[in-house]
This record gives structure tokens, C-alpha cells and sequence, in this order.
């Protein structure tokens, strides 16, 4: 079970992998928060903040939910419009499986 709420059918390869990657990294948190936020934006982001969220993807999990929920710092070559769109789309206000 991925947890999508999206189908995948629409998508170009490259979009259809990251969504896929995005739904299958390892740590359930991790899965949902990237899982939610690729289902809202995939299909209007840009090559580069594909490129820049690829990037993100191969972070290992406590890194990048550490870097989300734990105010850790970013390393600058992380720190992207891509990743801060992602930090204010996750909130703490709501379940992560809202």
C-alpha cells in the first residue's frame, strides 16, 4: 500500500519514478511527508526543482526528517525553494496521514 491518493497515469517516466520514490523510501514519516507533497506538486514543478527534489530523495531519512521537523540545520547544497516549499507544505498542525 503507498498511500497515494494520485495515479500516476498522466505522468512522464521521471515524474512517475520520483512519485514512486517518494511513496518508498524506508520510514513511514518519511514516506508520507514526501508521499503528500509530490501527490499536490508533481505535475508543476519545473525540470530544475525535479532536479533539486531528486537531490532530497537520495538524503537518508533521519537527515532529511531531522532537517524537516527538528529545526536542524540544512546544508546549503539542501537548502533549495524546492525543500523550503516542502518544510512550510509539511506542518505540525495535522496527523502526518491526513
Amino acid at each position: 500500500m503507498s498511500g497515494t491518493r494520485r495515479s500516476s497515469a498522466d505522468l512522464d517516466p521521471r515524474r512517475r519514478k520520483i512519485m514512486f520514490r517518494s511513496w518508498h523510501r524506508g520510514m513511514r514519516e518519511m514516506d508520507l511527508i514526501m508521499g503528500h507533497f509530490v501527490d499536490e506538486h508533481i505535475s508543476d514543478l519545473s525540470d530544475d526543482e525535479l532536479d533539486d527534489f531528486e537531490l532530497l530523495i537520495e538524503v537518508p531519512d533521519r537527515d532529511l526528517f531531522s532537517w524537516l521537523v527538528s529545526g536542524v540545520d540544512v546544508p546549503s547544497n539542501y537548502d533549495t525553494p524546492v525543500f523550503r516549499r516542502l518544510q512550510v507544505f509539511h506542518t505540525h498542525m495535522k496527523p502526518l496521514h491526513a
